[in-house]
């Protein structure tokens, strides 16, 4: 028989079993928690304390006693925020928002980078500093985001802030987005709160077609390409051919869309069945015929928090600002520094590529020096390695920013100097098809070093897939591999479907009887039960 030790051990946080949507805990409590809902629907102060009280539990299920962050972090914002709101003085009013960032800032600073900056004054000053090994705290990141872009927007006079604290802290910790996303405006949110609860035929329909093709992304592409391909190849892909190592790129390409997109779209559809409605966070991304397409299809929740609150500040299209300039310095010394430290490359070869790289960032302004566009690759690195050192404290990550920072503004010099000169060129579909192409392949080109764990891996991968690129393993691949080949093929197929047609498929789902949506659900249950690791595979976004 069951204890009841044993038992109330269910209740509390297993750091070895978080809380997610895919454990079966989660099961037990969101019918607990929908029930309670349900009941209390038209009682819109008790249901907004019920779902309080719930997404914090979800979150100590999730991560143990930092749900106590997410607490301190809304009660300071809460305060923060009415007293920016309440306050005349603009010089008031800046000190409490400089206060708010810096609260903010200081916490993600202090769990997620403290350990980098410890490591790297070891390496470059051969100080001594013992490294403090700190926890992540779970969601950090993106609830951080939230609390800066929510009093940011209310010092901008754009938003009114919450007058109830139980409105602030459900905005904060509303369970479906807390632990990865999306990063949700509170201009967008906060007003969906005291609405009326109804649930449509429609919503249904689109909440259970999020939730199901959320599910299968997540636990049947992604996490049977990650534990069964690509996390043997990028461990060692020395140990492979540039073939085998070139599929595992392609392979990583499909794990993190489908691990990522899938968890946001059971976010936002959980959200459809309580009454939320959240913005997309993914409009099939490897559709995009430019990396700046790109940006506005893959997470689109951070891109455009990147542009409203870092990119347009720093100066947009039309200028620069000091802090640009001082931040583009300090990158630069530290792109000496990190080739120097990984790459084994000389001093005259690390100081020639970054010069070269600050000549591909400046060249529309030594080209066109009066356009207006003159900045532009400025501030773009300068987001786009910030948006790369946001995702982790690593120089790969840092390398990712910056090689996004180099596309986006290599594609913008290209808009600049083509524009309209070849309409019958860039308007064809084959130039279509090739900048999708050059696009993808850039991407996952990229991807190499946000999966890698380290330069020297990520390096090794490129050298074995310049170098040892053998064609004639296909066969052996294929036959060695079947169901990762016909997953990998499966997933760009649907990936390929124009989205006009999946938008329509939950209304036409809409009328079907509740028969049917009970066999496709225990039909997913039994195709879960079949490829379901012994392991569960933790989200990879969840170590962000």
């Amino acid at each position: 028989m069951i204890s009841l030790e044993s038992l109330l051990a269910q209740f509390a946080y297993d750091p070895k079993n978080p809380l997610l949507f895919n454990n079966g805990f989660f099961v037990f409590f969101f019918t607990l928690f929908i029930s309670l809902y349900y009941c209390f629907r038209k009682k819109i102060a008790i249901r907004r304390y019920i779902f309080c009280l719930f997404s914090l539990y979800f979150f100590y299920k999730a991560s143990g006693f930092f749900v106590g962050l997410v607490i301190f972090s809304a009660v300071v914002d809460y305060l923060l925020s009415n007293a920016i709101y309440k306050t005349k003085q603009a010089k008031a009013r800046t000190a409490l928002l400089v206060v708010s960032i810096v609260v903010n800032l200081g916490l993600l600073f202090y769990f997620k980078y403290t350990d980098f900056f410890l490591r790297l004054s070891n390496e470059l000053f051969h100080s001594e500093f013992n490294l403090l090994n700190l926890a992540l705290p779970v969601g950090i990141s993106f609830y951080t985001f939230e609390n800066i872009s929510y009093t940011i927007d209310v010092y901008r006079k754009e938003l009114v802030p919450a007058k109830k604290f139980s409105e602030y802290l459900l905005f904060l910790s509303f369970f479906p987005k807390l632990v990865m996303g999306p990063i949700v405006r509170a201009k967008d949110f906060v007003p969906q709160i005291n609405q009326p609860y109804q649930l449509t035929a429609e919503g249904f329909s689109t909440g259970f077609f999020l939730i199901i093709t959320g599910l299968f992304k997540k636990l049947i592409i992604s996490d049977y390409l990650t534990l069964n391909y690509v996390d043997r190849v990028f461990a060692s892909p020395g140990s492979y051919t540039g073939l085998e190592d070139l599929l595992a790129v392609y392979g990583y390409a499909v794990v993190i869309y489908c691990d990522f997109s899938g968890y946001s779209d059971v976010a936002l559809g959980i959200g459809r069945w309580l009454g939320f409605t959240l913005p997309p966070n993914f409009k099939s991304p490897y559709q995009s015929a430019s990396i700046t397409e790109f940006w506005q299809r893959w997470h689109i929740s951070l891109s455009s928090w990147l542009k409203d609150y870092l990119y347009i500040p720093l100066g947009g299209n039309r200028k620069t600002s000091w802090g640009t300039w001082i931040f583009m310095g300090i990158f630069l010394a530290s792109l000496v520094g990190a080739l120097q430290l990984t790459g084994g490359l000389s001093w005259l070869h690390t100081v020639l590529i970054s010069l070269a790289v600050l000549v591909l960032i400046l060249l529309p302004a030594l080209l066109k020096p009066q356009s207006a566009h003159r900045f532009t690759g400025l501030n773009l690195m300068t987001t786009m390695l910030l948006g790369g050192f946001w995702h982790g404290a690593s120089y790969n990550f840092l390398i990712w920013g910056a090689l996004h920072g180099l596309g986006l503004s290599i594609h913008k010099i290209w808009q600049e100097f083509t524009g309209k000169r070849w309409p019958m060129i860039t308007g064809s579909r084959v130039y279509n098809t090739l900048s999708v192409l050059l696009t993808f392949h850039f991407v996952c080109f990229c991807w190499i070093f946000f999966k890698a764990e380290n330069t020297d891996t990520a390096w090794l991968m490129i050298q074995q897939i310049g170098s040892h690129l053998r064609m004639d393993v296909w066969g052996a691949f294929v036959a060695a591999y079947p169901l990762i080949a016909v997953f990998i093929v499966l997933a760009f197929l649907l990936h390929a479907i124009p989205d006009s047609y999946t938008q329509r498929i939950p209304l036409r789902m809409k009328a079907w009887p509740m028969a049917v949506y009970l066999v496709l659900f225990f039909g997913f249950v039994l195709l879960y039960g079949y490829f379901k690791a012994a392991e569960p595979v933790m989200p990879i976004y969840l170590s962000f």
